[in-house]
């Protein structure tokens, strides 16, 4: 999408169509439908209210008792098994994601089964389904390299610059596959026992796949790299390590390659999410990000990158994100004043 207030082009992987997203038992979306069975409201595309009935052998599931309900997997299954309201349930959060700009519908039915072959059949429905919804390309995601080859397979005959989710040095085969079905390709910074400790790590596992797509003959501007990005609660220095990877790579790669990420990742275990998203997001495109694997339902773009970053909020969020706020101290002590905005 076009950034406005900075005169750029940031490319959106929208990330909702997942199996594996929640919404909250306890949150304003779970309700009992009039007959009073308890069910996820939405909206469908003509603005009239509808309900996406939770079926019992959810409701048998540690994660339902634990307060989280799978509502896209719910709207998967339902949709499946020929309810229009579970269709009708995708086609909004479709609608939702293209309103809000998205460039690549990110799709992922990992948690839909454990058995591969009914991955793999959901993952060709549901290609299918939204490609009737949509021009927009997709991005396949899955952990599975099977899965990702059936819905590109599938979505090829779009005749769109569709996007590979992704390729790391534990699975290189998957550039065989964006070569295969000449479609973009997002390169992780992942090893091939693990995951990068350091910044240093970062680079050198993405420069490794980057070279790697290169060999292959996949274009620099379909390559997108995702330096990986983790919770700023577990360790202070995971939001520069990510940071300097970026700012690393952009200086080494120059501008023809794509960087990304899933920022939001940033923010798991810590309260206003949005602010600090939003304040990452900043941080990551100052260092040479062009595109996230983000919701951009939640946010703005146009308006996170007009954030006031000389406000209070945004230089705790700042402080904690760059290392400079010990254990998130500051952050906290903040929030539970509620002197937090976002």
């Amino acid at each position: 999408m076009k950034i406005v207030s900075k005169g750029l082009d940031f490319i959106i992987v929208g990330e909702n169509i997942h199996t594996t997203r929640v919404v909250l038992r306890k949150g304003k979306l779970v309700v009992d439908d009039p007959s009073g069975v308890e069910s996820v409201r939405f909206y469908d595309k003509d603005k009239k209210r509808r309900y996406l009935p939770i079926p019992e052998k959810i409701k048998s599931t540690q994660d339902y008792e634990e307060g989280r309900v799978k509502h896209v997997k719910i709207a998967v299954d339902s949709a499946m098994a020929g309810e229009e309201i579970g269709l009708l349930y995708l086609e909004r959060m479709v609608q939702r994601q293209l309103k809000a700009n998205a460039d690549f519908l990110d799709l992922n039915v990992d948690e839909i089964a454990l058995k591969l072959d009914q991955q793999k059949l959901a993952m060709k429905w549901l290609v299918n389904s939204v490609m009737k919804m949509t021009d927009t390309p997709l991005s396949i995601d899955s952990s599975d390299v099977e899965i990702i080859e059936t819905g590109l397979e599938t979505c090829s005959k779009s005749g769109k610059k569709n996007m590979l989710n992704s390729a790391s040095l534990e699975r290189k085969d998957a550039l065989d596959l964006a070569k295969k079905y000449q479609c973009s390709v997002i390169v992780t910074a992942a090893g091939e026992a693990g995951m990068p400790q350091t910044a240093d790590e970062r680079v050198d596992h993405a420069t490794q796949m980057i070279d790697a797509a290169l060999e292959k003959e996949i274009p620099a501007g379909d390559i997108y790299v995702d330096p990986l990005v983790f919770p700023i609660s577990v360790d202070g220095e995971f939001g520069n390590h990510c940071l300097e990877a970026i700012r690393a790579l952009r200086q080494h790669f120059g501008s023809e390659i794509h960087v990304t990420g899933g920022f939001s990742n940033v923010s798991f275990g810590i309260p206003c999410r949005r602010l600090v998203n939003d304040v990452f997001l900043n941080l990551a495109e100052e260092a040479g990000a062009d595109g996230g694997i983000i919701d951009p339902v939640s946010s703005d773009l146009n308006e996170v990158f007009s954030m006031n970053k000389e406000s209070s909020s945004y230089k705790l969020a700042e402080d904690m994100l760059l290392g400079r706020d010990t254990h998130c101290k500051n952050f906290l002590a903040a929030y539970r004043k509620g002197e937090l905005a976002g």
